[in-house]
């Protein structure tokens, strides 16, 4: 059995491109392979949350990771910051990074360009701490999206320098993993070709959205004038739009719409209604799992603690060899 690593930064709601993009996967996944969950608040610090917005939303990411099926007697389901041997291995791993390789990366210089007023040594070095959160665990395989696949090649480079320097095969490398079937890329309702929630106001569908929040939403989804005469190629807009109707929607609505729009005949206020009730359906009981969790402060502290347990015996593990590797441990033993 593998060992699965992969983590969400704890920066608000989930939407339908987390759960399509990835926890419909995972649900799947923690019954083949060894899976540890785990929410980024540490990596969240480089955007100096609030201490009421950074508990808020950790809270909320653990309860939607729940709603949305996984299961924490099966997964580990863990808050990075309960496990202080990630930051000791992350200490560890930067001294044998580089500031060359780490300024290389692309997604630190688009933070540099994109926000220069707040270019931070996180940043710089948060594939170190993302190799650590890897590597902690000996994963083997991190299901990880294309934007993620330079920091997958650098926490390779981080695990094998460890490997040579001490000459020692500690780390196993850890590979990109893209599950057994292909990924669903869930497009924005902004006309933009991915769901995030960085996007425009009102772009995502998060699992938590009141059934009118989502109608008005999805009324309020980019289109363009229509269909000019029949099989005229469809615009970036509209395509989003029968690409998320292929999500929620059964094939006999998705290709009524698609006709309709062949022919020209096609009414994008009823077809924008649909998709509304129909992402109103699939979310329902996401939302309803929502709220029951939510109202159980003793099962989240439970299963908090459960999945800080079960990741710290892992990682403790680790961090005892990796000191022992180094010489601290025949240094001056205390334990």
């Amino acid at each position: 059995m593998e060992t699965v690593v992969s983590g969400i930064r704890s920066t608000g709601h989930l939407h339908l491109g987390n759960y399509f993009g990835a926890i419909k996967n995972f649900v799947k996944m923690q019954h083949q392979h060894r899976c540890y969950f785990f929410i980024a608040d540490y990596h969240s610090l480089t955007t100096h949350p609030t201490p009421d917005d950074l508990y808020r939303n950790v809270r909320q990411v653990l309860i939607e990771y729940l709603a949305a099926g996984i299961d924490p007697e099966v997964a580990t389901l863990y808050i990075q910051s309960d496990v202080p041997e990630v930051a000791e291995l992350y200490l560890l791993l930067n001294m044998n990074a580089y500031k060359g390789e780490l300024e290389r990366c692309t997604s630190f210089k688009d933070k540099v360009r994109t926000q220069p007023d707040n270019v931070n040594a996180g940043l710089l070095t948060y594939p170190v701490l993302m190799a650590a959160d890897i590597i902690i665990h000996k994963a083997t395989k991190v299901p990880v999206g294309k934007d993620q696949e330079q920091h997958m090649e650098m926490a390779r480079t981080f695990a094998n320098r460890f490997n040579r320097l001490y000459k020692t095969e500690c780390f196993p490398p850890p590979y990109a993993y893209n599950f057994d079937e292909a990924l669903v890329k869930v497009p924005g309702l902004d006309g933009s070709t991915k769901m995030g929630k960085s996007g425009a106001e009102g772009n995502a569908i998060f699992l938590a959205d009141e059934p009118a929040v989502i109608r008005k939403k999805v009324m309020r989804a980019t289109t363009d004038s229509g269909p000019s005469q029949p099989g005229e190629p469809v615009s970036q807009p509209i395509q989003n739009l029968f690409d998320l109707m292929g999500i929620v929607s059964d094939q006999g609505t998705l290709t009524h719409y698609q006709d309709a729009y062949k022919q020209g005949t096609i009414r994008y206020g009823d077809m924008k209604k649909q998709l509304a009730e129909d992402m109103i359906a699939f979310t329902a009981p996401v939302r309803e799992r929502i709220l029951a969790i939510d109202a159980d402060e003793n099962y989240l502290r439970k299963v908090a603690r459960m999945g800080a347990e079960k990741a710290r015996e892992s990682a403790r593990q680790t961090i005892r060899e990796v000191r022992e590797i180094i010489g601290f441990a025949s240094a001056l033993p205390v334990n």
